[in-house]
């Protein structure tokens, strides 16, 4: 019999598959993964995006989305992007945001509150380096869950 996957394993195959990836794969996956605390957030991370089909996926493509900075608790740039330099820079529309601990889908991991959107991400522990994310979006909520992925970067 085949040893199955750790949730980490998994989360990795579904990073590499260039087109659709299933929400309820990923949700899987988020479900299995340990929480995280608003210190190891701190940080740069760049960002990635998983094709389930949510708007979200193709308006971050669209801004071309670079990623998160998390400076403390209370000083978050929720929404990175590159500009046409190729360097990282805050895309102001989206505001700031702040970190808190907040339950989603059963577990009570550290999340990301924007302060001009009624969006939440939490954020689930793949490594030292990188976190899954769920974007619980009120205005979206018909769309489902937006799982996306951040890699730290200092």
């Amino acid at each position: 019999m085949a040893a199955s996957k750790s949730p980490e394993q998994t989360f990795h195959d579904l990073t590499e598959i260039n087109g659709p990836v299933s929400e309820s794969d990923l949700a899987a996956v988020f479900d299995q993964l340990p929480p995280v605390t608003a210190a190891s957030m701190l940080g740069k991370w760049k960002g990635g995006s998983f094709d389930t089909g949510h708007p979200t996926h193709k308006i971050l493509d669209t801004v071309a989305w670079a990623g998160k900075d998390f400076r403390s608790e209370d000083d978050v740039d929720p929404i990175m992007i590159w500009d046409g330099q190729g360097q990282r820079t805050w895309l102001s529309e989206y505001g700031h945001a702040r970190l808190r601990d907040v339950q989603f889908r059963g577990i009570v991991s550290v999340a990301m509150i924007y302060d001009k959107f009624p969006i939440i991400d939490q954020f689930r522990r793949v490594s030292d380096n990188v976190v899954m994310g769920a974007m619980d979006n009120k205005d979206l909520k018909d769309s489902g869950t937006y799982f996306f992925y951040l890699a730290k970067l200092e």
